[in-house]
Formats: C-alpha cells, sequence, structure tokens
C-alpha cells in the first residue's frame, strides 16, 4: 500500500511538471545537440524538446500545428526529413527521401511539405496522409536550396545558390507531349497535330497540369530570401556580395541591386507588415535591419553568427537564431531592440512558428 501510494505521488509530481505544447509555439532547431525544442512564446521558457534527427537545418510546422517537419541536410549527403509530433512532443517519423540527397529549404502548403534536394538539383513534395514523395521535380540548377509555396500552389520559389539564380516556377495547364503511356510510339504519327486528346495519359502521367521555370540570374551567393507580404517582390541575399537582389514577380525581372554591406548573409525575412526586412551573416557582420521602403539601413545587431530568423506572425517580435553564440534573440518589432535570449540549445538555427488548431 505504501508503496502504491509512492508512485500515485511521484506519477502526479510528473503530471504537474510535465507542460503541453502551447496553441501558439516558436520552434528551434539545435545543431549541437540534434534537438528541437518547443517555446512559449509568452514566457520564453522550453516547454519540451525532441530528438531531431542528424545535422538539422530547417524546420516547418504543419498547417494545424500538429507536426514539425525538419530537414537532415549533412552538407548533402544525407537523405531524411523528421518528422516531430508536437502534441505529444516527441519523434514520431523518419521519411526516407531514397536518392533525393541534401534536403534542406521546406514549406508547408496544400496539405504537403515541399522541400529542396541539394544534391539532386530538385525539388519535391511529401504527403503526410499517404506517407508518400508524390511529386519531384527537377531544377537544373547548381545547389536548390530554399523554397517559398505561394498559398494558392500557383508558384514555387527557389534560391540556387551556386547558380547563383533564383527559380520562378509556375503551374501551367501546358499538356505534356508524347503517347499515351504503355503504348509505343508511332513513327507514322503526325506528332505536329497537336497533343493527345484530353483525358488520356502521357509519358508523365495524366494530362496536366505542367510547371514552367523562369530563372533569373542574381548575386553571388543567393540563398536567403523571402516574398514581400503584398506579393510582388521577391528579395534575395547574395552571400558573396553582401547585396540584396529585388524581383519584380509580375514581371520575372531584376529592378534593383541594393548594397546592404552584409557580407555571409544567408537568411532574409519581411516583418509581418512589410515595412522591415530582417538580414542575418555567419560571418560577423551581423543582423541588419532594412527599411522596406527606402532599402535604408535602420539598425544593426552586433551579434556573432547569426541564421535562421521567424517572424511573430502578430507582428510584435522577431526571433533570430544566434548560432555562435548559441541562443536566440528576442527582438521587439517596435522599438526595434533585443529585449531578450532564449537558451535552446547549442548552435541554434532553423526556427518556425507553429499554431494549434
Amino acid at each position: 500500500m505504501a508503496m502504491s501510494r509512492l508512485l500515485f505521488g511521484f506519477l502526479f509530481v510528473c503530471s504537474i511538471w510535465a507542460e503541453s505544447t502551447p496553441r501558439a509555439a516558436l520552434l528551434v532547431l539545435s545543431k549541437g545537440d540534434h534537438t528541437l525544442a518547443i517555446v512559449d512564446p509568452v514566457t520564453f521558457k522550453i516547454v519540451a524538446k525532441a530528438a531531431s534527427g542528424d545535422d538539422p537545418h530547417e524546420v516547418v510546422a504543419s498547417s494545424d500545428g500538429k507536426f514539425a517537419y525538419i530537414s537532415n541536410y549533412g552538407g548533402g549527403s544525407l537523405n531524411t526529413l523528421t518528422m516531430v509530433d508536437l502534441v505529444a512532443q516527441k519523434t514520431f517519423r523518419t521519411i526516407d527521401l531514397g536518392a533525393l540527397r541534401g534536403p534542406h529549404g521546406l514549406d508547408f502548403a496544400g496539405g504537403k511539405v515541399w522541400f529542396t534536394a541539394e544534391t539532386a538539383k530538385a525539388i519535391g513534395s511529401y504527403d503526410p496522409s499517404k506517407n508518400v514523395i508524390d511529386w519531384i521535380m527537377g531544377t537544373g540548377q547548381d545547389r536548390t536550396h530554399m523554397i517559398i509555396v505561394s498559398p494558392d500552389l500557383k508558384r514555387i520559389y527557389t534560391t540556387n545558390v551556386n547558380g547563383p539564380t533564383v527559380s520562378i516556377i509556375e503551374r501551367s495547364m501546358r499538356a505534356a507531349m508524347g503517347p499515351p503511356a504503355g503504348r509505343p510510339r508511332d513513327d507514322k504519327r503526325d506528332d505536329k497535330k497537336g497533343p493527345p486528346p484530353a483525358g488520356t495519359r502521357g509519358p508523365m502521367g495524366p494530362q496536366g497540369p505542367n510547371w514552367d521555370q523562369t530563372v533569373v540570374p542574381v548575386g553571388r551567393g543567393a540563398e536567403g530570401f523571402d516574398v514581400s507580404p503584398d506579393g510582388k517582390e521577391l528579395w534575395t541575399a547574395n552571400a558573396q556580395d553582401g547585396t540584396v537582389t529585388i524581383i519584380d514577380l509580375a514581371a520575372k525581372r531584376v529592378t534593383q541591386t541594393v548594397e546592404a554591406n552584409v557580407p555571409g548573409s544567408n537568411r532574409l525575412k519581411f516583418t509581418p507588415d512589410g515595412k522591415y526586412v530582417f538580414m542575418s551573416s555567419l560571418s560577423g557582420a551581423g543582423v541588419a535591419v532594412l527599411d522596406a521602403a527606402t532599402h535604408k539601413e535602420l539598425q544593426r545587431f552586433p551579434t556573432g553568427g547569426a541564421a535562421g530568423i521567424q517572424m511573430q506572425p502578430d507582428g510584435t517580435h522577431a526571433y533570430i537564431a544566434c548560432t555562435r553564440d548559441g541562443y536566440v534573440a528576442v527582438v521587439d518589432l517596435k522599438t526595434l531592440r533585443i529585449t531578450g535570449k532564449i537558451d535552446a540549445g547549442p548552435q541554434p538555427d532553423g526556427l518556425a512558428w507553429s499554431t494549434m488548431k
């Protein structure tokens, strides 16, 4: 009986100590201890940690906030994504990408995880409901690194570090050409008469949609990038040049190169209101804040090598992973001042926001 009371008391105390994942949470990857930290953005305390898999670089949350997906990069040698259950606060599944090595950039849209495969010079999507890679497309660009998918799923953007280029990939209903699957080509058929009849199957599966790629040359070392909240511009940070290239997305052309003086810049993010642009640098150049309208520098935080940047959706705070200093800086977006620090593990890197529904 005494042992039963002791065991009950132990379980009761553990239940008090255990903290559930808050409805809104900041997710932080630690490359040093291979973990994903779940952070309460109100108290800035670590609620829980889960194993992230080897060499975690980027993380994204599902639309319902129940799962996180982590890219295991390995400098281009690895080929897995790690899926974490944010409700149970533990690793849920390892996703094998097969020949698609070097996963890095991630986005979540249309119920799917979209990822880059740097070594394979490709992008793809993973359907969690079916546990399958359901789409792959080659970019033909060297080191396809980061990715953003438009909410309507009609456009995909990537940076290609060694290109150095930006890919604008657009959905098209242009029919795939070729004979129906399973039928040998008829050399007597006049292919100039047009595509197969609607409803037939071409060599790439059901007719349409197809994808068209526009490759836009940008500055050297293009890596971190973001699309403005109004969807009109794409800004990419050029790490080797210390500049920012601005692309008009309607015209699909470069309109300006800004001398930002941020060498080694590997991440760039707009604030939710589109007013400011944050640029982080791993080279020790600090974190620069630019005025999005004038392109002038407003502030620079003298952090050590910094990587991931995450904006709080309500526009109150920005979070910066100060990789070399070993903490995540909390920036008040009204005052543009660092107001706190979060210890989420050594070498923090990828950041994401999760909202439970």
